[in-house]
């Protein structure tokens, strides 16, 4: 992971913090990385939002949703892990092999914040382009209706799908839902997001990852 072309050492205090996730602040002290994240996520959607405003003639809506395809969980997972986050990702000593998609992707998040406090605008947009514009100007998002895809599958063989709220946790403005998907009074896939949307979306996902394997 790089960041001195964007005015930002790997022992900055900031980037520090942007990198420790709860579990590891609690075990060593110190703070951990969902404030920088709450502001990453501003500065993210900013410069995702300024994109496709100047790049393209979409509406609104249009705007909207696209935008949303390049800044879900999943996307923002592809981002830590070509920007080389993942491995620097501080967690407490039980969870070392544990980093989920979820964490990567808020961590991706805070580091924008720490770039954006220690460095500017500027350099904060400069590191969030340099990882996502090969993916913005293919022009393909990293949404996909799983709800629909799992439903069509099921289909075949007259199941039902049901969705279940497990448990939500975080505070108001910055909440994680984990949802299962059960496929005939059968759990197939657990998922989780920063809406009950995307959670069932991922819990979808990873039910059809399991129906494929049952064939």
């Amino acid at each position: 992971m790089k960041l001195t072309k964007y005015n930002i050492k790997e022992n900055n205090k900031l980037l520090n913090i942007a990198l420790t996730h709860s579990s590891y602040a609690y075990e060593h002290g110190g703070e951990h990385y969902e404030r920088l994240e709450f502001l990453g996520d501003a500065v993210l959607q900013l410069i995702i939002s300024d994109y496709f405003y100047k790049k393209t003639k979409l509406s609104e809506g249009e705007m909207s949703k696209i935008r949303a395809s390049f800044v879900c969980e999943s996307a923002l997972y592809i981002y830590s892990q070509d920007a080389g986050i993942i491995p620097k990702i501080k967690l407490a000593q039980g969870l070392q092999k544990g980093v989920t998609e979820s964490i990567a992707a808020d961590v991706f998040e805070s580091v924008i914040g720490a770039l954006y406090l220690n460095s500017g605008y500027v350099k904060a947009k400069e590191f969030v382009m340099d990882i996502t514009l090969p993916y913005l100007e293919k022009g393909e998002g990293f949404n996909h209706d799983y709800k629909s895809s799992l439903q069509e599958l099921v289909h075949t063989t007259k199941e039902t799908v049901v969705y279940n709220v497990l448990r939500e946790k975080g505070p108001a403005h910055n909440k994680v839902f984990e949802i299962e998907a059960v496929v005939d009074g059968i759990v197939y896939g657990k998922g989780k997001g920063k809406s009950k949307k995307e959670a069932e979306q991922n819990a979808a996902h990873d039910a059809i990852l399991k129906k494929a394997g049952d064939k």
